[in-house]
């Protein structure tokens, strides 16, 4: 039987444009909890921004992993973080500032979920509004060493060649971070610690609610989700999905912007009445 169920939002749960998830996926999710079954959010954003995601429904997030897994939360209570190095961010500023055409990143996790934005040549990243894009307008030139990091990522303006070429190269150059995509269109780069994604995420959840990984399933849609996938035998790609992903995951349904994962999620619960495994989930 399945006892933990884990979603990416964008593009997975939440298709393009919508503002939150929807009334269904929402029904869906407390059906599942009130069988007892544990729902979260697996998210490169962090706890702040679920209040809207979620239309302020604080039950659909009280478990999940925030952050790409940096943050982690079981049923209302912080059960784990994992900071960034500073060492390592301060290369990657530097790096940055070789490119011209990117900027690290750092969120307020305990903040409105904008960034503020790190430079040595602000001149230049100024001339581009793209990098902009979900910062708070500020830069600063100086990370500060006694500060704790949790949530950043890299403001990339360009193409998906660009930022999938940056991406290699900050990952040959600071090995103690990890650099993925959050899907093929965001101008961003999500950075986390090296050998710590949303799939050590996962584990760490099954492990602190005493589940086995098979008894978990996980959707997802692009690079950022592929370590979720892989880390359980039930990993689900949605329709929309990168070829990556749908090679990785064992099963597959709908597109995002069909709800087909809210379906899913109603034929979890329907399962679990009578004891047996979901439709999509039968060989």
């Amino acid at each position: 039987m399945i006892k933990l169920i884990l979603t990416d939002l964008d593009d997975t749960l939440i298709p393009v444009g919508a503002p939150c998830v929807s009334e269904r996926a929402r029904a869906a999710i407390h059906a599942l909890l009130d069988r007892g079954i544990h729902f979260g959010p697996v998210s490169g954003r962090i706890p702040s921004a679920m209040g809207w995601m979620f239309a302020n429904d604080s039950a659909c997030y009280a478990t999940g992993a925030f952050s790409n897994g940096q943050i982690l939360h079981l049923d209302g209570r912080q059960v784990g973080v994992k900071e960034l190095p500073f060492d390592a961010l301060e290369r990657v500023e530097h790096l940055l500032d070789q490119q011209g055409h990117a900027a690290l990143a750092i969120y307020d996790v305990q903040g409105d979920g904008r960034a503020v934005l790190y430079s040595g040549v602000p001149e230049k990243i100024q001339q581009d509004q793209q990098i902009f894009s979900e910062s708070n307008g500020q830069i600063h030139q100086r990370l500060d060493p006694s500060a704790h990091y949790i949530k950043a990522n890299i403001h990339v303006s360009g193409g998906y060649e660009e930022r999938c070429a940056l991406r290699d190269h900050l990952r040959d150059e600071v090995p103690e971070l990890g650099f993925v995509l959050p899907n093929a269109n965001a101008p961003l780069i999500d950075i986390s610690p090296a050998g710590w994604d949303k799939g050590s995420s996962v584990r760490a959840l099954a492990e602190a609610l005493g589940v086995s990984l098979s008894e978990v399933v996980c959707f997802g849609d692009s690079e950022n989700d592929l370590a979720m996938i892989q880390a359980v035998p039930n990993g689900v790609a949605v329709a929309n999905a990168s070829d990556e992903i749908k090679a990785a995951a064992r099963w597959h349904i709908g597109a995002s912007k069909d709800d087909a994962v809210a379906a899913a999620l109603e034929d979890l619960a329907r399962a679990t009445d009578v004891g047996t495994l979901p439709s999509f989930m039968r060989e």
